[in-house]
């Protein structure tokens, strides 16, 4: 076995560099944590809660009115994005027109 003598402030100094890099790594991996796909809906949740067809749903996906995020080739959205476009969804008749809901005119 090899004995190594080094310099009581350098160790401490490397002791303290040791400790900040792994408050660090603790730090990013919390983060990673509080991500969970729990709170994200999928295209039947959001085909339901719209009540819509999914044609309809790739529709507002690629026009850009529908924010989305996509893992592998599963999509999923965030259940504000799914809120705020509730009105636009509700004001459409069947051809895809939309009207004020307000005055029920086209």
């Amino acid at each position: 076995m090899e004995v190594i003598s080094i310099e009581r402030s350098t160790y401490e100094e490397l002791l303290t560099s040791f400790n900040s890099f792994v408050t660090q790594m603790r730090a990013m991996a919390d983060r990673g944590t509080d991500k969970r796909l729990g709170d994200w809906l999928d295209n039947q949740d959001v085909c339901q809660m719209l009540n819509i067809s999914p044609r309809t749903l790739q529709t507002l996906r690629d026009n850009g009115t529908l924010a989305y995020s996509q893992i592998n080739r599963k999509v999923y959205y965030k259940p504000e994005d799914v809120e705020s476009i509730l009105h636009v969804v509700a004001g459409r008749d069947k051809d895809g027109k939309v009207y004020n809901l307000k005055t029920k005119c086209l």
